[in-house]
């Protein structure tokens, strides 16, 4: 049987990325899926590629820095499938990077809302529909950055991905007597369009340095850490909570 068969899911992020292959992972295991991010254009293909596999989603463009847009989400998968039962707070930037001292405090500001401030906002709303449905799972991409990793030039960064570990752990204190489970997701180096590998002027040794800073050689396709979100959005995960799940190719250990 398909792994959420008659759930109801919410992913944000999901124009490109690990989120885009989570909603279609999600959507081919049986979820109804509302996915959001701010391209309206790549969500219709993105919902139209679920429904040509006779998958059900829904989409909603939006910034999820904005509150109005988190409820929204919420109100959109109770509206259009009745209820919630996950949501994937996936959406994040890595944000201006330098040394501490050139950080403009509108860069500081915008990295900690878009990454972090947005995982509340999404909570406020989707906690309280879950428990509308008995119980759920909340997951929230933190990262190896900022947890096992201090890496230079990434302030911003590192503070809101670990305050999204701090986030996950008092939330699953709080709400698991209701059902509801909630942990972080750490992926490490992924091929996606947001990825240091992938940005203007990246040449081939940028790729060969990531990759040798992983045990595994290499880094990782966006399905692959889908599946560790499906594991953790799924009843396979039923007695997992408030953890910090690496799935990072081994980077947090690897010192050769």
């Amino acid at each position: 049987m398909p792994a959420l068969i008659r759930k109801v899911a919410i992913v944000t992020g999901a124009s490109s990325g690990i989120g885009r292959a989570t909603a279609l992972l999600f959507a081919r295991e049986g979820a109804r899926v509302v996915v959001a991010a701010r391209r309206q254009t790549e969500l219709d293909a993105l919902v139209a590629e679920i429904q040509e596999a006779d998958g059900q989603a829904a989409a909603l463009a939006g910034d999820v820095k904005d509150e109005a847009y988190a409820k929204a989400l919420v109100e959109l998968a109770i509206s259009e499938f009745g209820g919630l039962d996950v949501a994937f707070n996936n959406a994040g930037i890595i944000g201006e990077m330098g040394p501490i001292a050139s950080l403009t405090l509108k860069s500081w500001r915008e990295t900690l809302d878009t990454n972090l401030t947005s995982a509340f906002l999404g909570a406020k709303y989707q906690v309280p529909a879950m428990i509308e449905r008995g119980g759920g799972s909340l997951i929230l991409t933190s990262s190896f950055v900022g947890h096992t990793v201090g890496m230079p030039g990434m302030t911003a960064y590192a503070a809101s991905k670990a305050g999204l570990i701090g986030l996950a752990q008092v939330l699953a204190a709080e709400y698991g007597p209701m059902g509801v489970r909630v942990n972080a997701l750490l992926p490490g180096g992924t091929d996606t369009p947001a990825s240091v590998t992938n940005a203007p002027g990246a040449g081939p040794e940028v790729l060969a340095f990531i990759e040798r800073l992983h045990a595994l050689r290499r880094i990782a396709r966006p399905e692959e850490i889908a599946k560790s979100a499906l594991y953790l959005a799924s009843d396979a995960s039923s007695f997992t909570t408030g953890s910090a799940l690496l799935a990072d190719g081994g980077v947090s250990i690897n010192r050769s």
